[in-house]
């Protein structure tokens, strides 16, 4: 009887072991999840705004130029 719960018992500590292994290796795929999410994110967020940062310069540029040729004497 002694040998038979000592097996049970054993038992039951190696499939909380084994739970507690896939728990952890959930959790770590799940981390890795989300930083591959956060990064495909991010790539196109950055385009977005080097594209933005671009387009406003060069709308001062523009700007610029309008008002030079409207100081600039006229021949």
């Amino acid at each position: 009887m002694s040998n038979g719960t000592s097996n049970d018992l054993s038992g039951a500590i190696g499939n909380l072991i084994d739970t507690l292994g896939k728990v952890a290796q959930q959790q770590v795929a799940l981390l890795s999840s989300g930083i591959q999410n956060a990064a495909q994110c991010a790539e196109p967020l950055g385009k977005t705004a080097t594209d933005l940062v671009g387009n406003i310069i060069s709308a001062l540029n523009q700007i610029l130029q309008n008002i030079s040729s409207a100081i600039a004497p006229k021949k």
